[in-house]
């Protein structure tokens, strides 16, 4: 049995794989080696009944999370995987592997994420190649949800958010100074707090304030993270993550205006890694 993960850093999805069938389907917590440790790693799968009932049945686990960027930290989520799977060959992968496997139809192409964060890679079918780094949320993260929530936070304060959208955003989010510091500079995780923000977006998608926050984003992203690749207009570029799927329309309108040939976009990669691991190599990808 091949089991099979794709971890961001607040939920993890799981599918357990039976002669090429879909056998269990499950959930977690995320897992993040910046940080959960090992020991958080294994504890949270022990307590899991339905994958623990098949612990000395898997013979393979393929992972890609978050945060799963250096053979440190890779690590770090192998040996909690290792503890609640022992006799299973684990292979752990970035986050941005499973985004260029869950949407690889066997042509090179761009895969990217915009989901919490962005990033973005080229895939030949063999090798990913990264030509410009993430720069997480603070300095980056162009386009995901992290970067909504910035600007939603810095125009409600600098009160240039439109009057009419300032009072809704005010009361659904308790928003007020203390809130905000308490959130983004005192409490951990305040990448994950800043794209639950970006929900605002998406409920007030058609206001022309909105639009246009989102249009910046997605052109930002792509002139960042796509037009950094040299044959970025002569191949697909694909996309996975929750920002993607939900403003998809305003995606591919920045794109076609910037002659980028948006393929595939899909929510979760989990299926798309499924659909990988049946159809084409086994292969590890680093």
């Amino acid at each position: 049995m091949i089991l099979i993960a794709d971890s961001g850093s607040t939920k993890c999805d799981w599918l357990l794989l039976h002669e090429g069938q879909i056998l269990l389907e499950c959930h977690t917590m995320g897992f993040n080696p910046y940080f959960h440790d090992s020991e958080l790693i294994a504890a949270e799968l022990e307590a899991q009944p339905d994958l623990q009932a098949q612990k000395h049945a898997v013979s393979e686990i393929y992972f890609y999370g978050a945060g799963a960027s250096s053979p440190e930290l890779k690590a770090i989520v192998e040996r909690g995987l290792r503890s609640a799977f022992p006799v299973a060959a684990i292979h752990v992968g970035h986050d941005l592997n499973a985004a260029a496997l869950a949407t690889y139809t066997g042509v090179p192409h761009i895969a990217c994420i915009l989901g919490t964060g962005s990033n973005s890679c080229f895939f030949d079918g063999k090798e990913i190649y990264e030509e410009v780094p993430a720069l997480a949320y603070i300095l980056g993260d162009e386009g995901g949800g992290s970067y909504y929530g910035k600007r939603l936070l810095a125009d409600f304060f600098y009160k240039r958010m439109p009057s009419e959208l300032a009072p809704i955003f005010r009361e659904k989010y308790n928003m007020n100074m203390h809130t905000m510091v308490e959130k983004v500079y005192a409490e951990p995780h305040a990448n994950v707090y800043l794209a639950s923000l970006s929900k605002f977006c998406s409920e007030h998608r058609d206001h022309p304030y909105i639009a246009s926050m989102v249009r910046q984003g997605m052109r930002a992203f792509l002139e960042t993270h796509v037009a950094c690749f040299r044959n970025h207009k002569e191949v697909p570029v694909d996309f996975v993550g929750s920002i993607a799927f939900y403003f998809e329309d305003y995606l591919r309108e920045v794109a076609t205006e910037m002659g980028i040939q948006v393929g595939l976009v899909v929510k979760k990669p989990i299926l798309g890694l499924v659909r990988y691991h049946q159809q084409f190599s086994l292969s590890k990808v680093s």
